[in-house]
């Protein structure tokens, strides 16, 4: 069974909005897409920019340093099949946003 931990207050990411939270010594990046809260690492697998921070629109993230998309709901690099950053369980709770880093 996943192991969730506290992330973040759902107000805190309210549609089309991203933050960065720690969770276990590793930052995660949270998106909200359209009410639903997916979870990715932070760092861009080609230059370790933070996606958490990167220029969010829908469902892809493009990190600010080189300009890779990411799918927020997958953590696949758009449009090379296989390639992406890993992708966390969420889950809501009370008001809280929970993510399983197993």
């Amino acid at each position: 069974m996943a192991e969730f931990s506290d992330a973040v207050a759902l107000d805190d990411v309210p549609p089309g909005r991203s933050t960065v939270v720690e969770i276990d010594g590793r930052k995660v990046a949270l998106f909200n897409v359209d009410g639903t809260v997916h979870a990715i690492s932070d760092n861009c697998m080609h230059a370790g920019q933070s996606l958490g921070y990167g220029i969010f629109e829908g469902k892809v993230v493009r990190c600010r340093g080189h300009g890779w998309r990411f799918d927020v709901t997958t953590g696949c690099v758009v449009g090379v099949p296989g390639a992406g950053v890993p992708c966390y369980r969420v889950r809501v709770q009370n008001g809280r946003v929970q993510v399983s880093m197993t």
